[in-house]
């Protein structure tokens, strides 16, 4: 199993309204076919009445396996139904690496 597929099965947990996990992996300066950079856009009624640093635990705690081994970096976009409709659906677009893309 890819690590995207573990990330996705994992945070199936939270019951999500959206689930996105995107590999960023070649947006960085890493070797072809990686998987140590993503981004996650979650939306979960989990999500209601917790702080963003909360809400990062929940998912740090979920993914510690990962976190501690093949990911090197995690970007998280977590919202609320109610949040995500506010926002019309849409995440943030990643930065560019300042060395990556290579």
């Amino acid at each position: 199993m890819t690590v995207q597929a573990q990330i996705e099965q994992k945070l199936t947990a939270l019951t999500p309204d959206v689930l996105h996990v995107e590999n960023e992996s070649h947006m960085h300066n890493v070797p072809a076919n990686s998987e140590t950079h993503f981004k996650v856009t979650l939306v979960s009624d989990g999500f209601d009445g917790l702080m963003p640093v909360k809400r990062h635990q929940k998912i740090y705690a979920l993914l510690a396996d990962e976190l501690s081994g093949p990911v090197h970096a995690l970007a998280l976009h977590l919202y609320t139904p109610k949040e995500w409709q506010a926002r019309g659906g849409e995440r943030p677009d990643s930065p560019n690496c300042r060395g990556g893309g290579q």
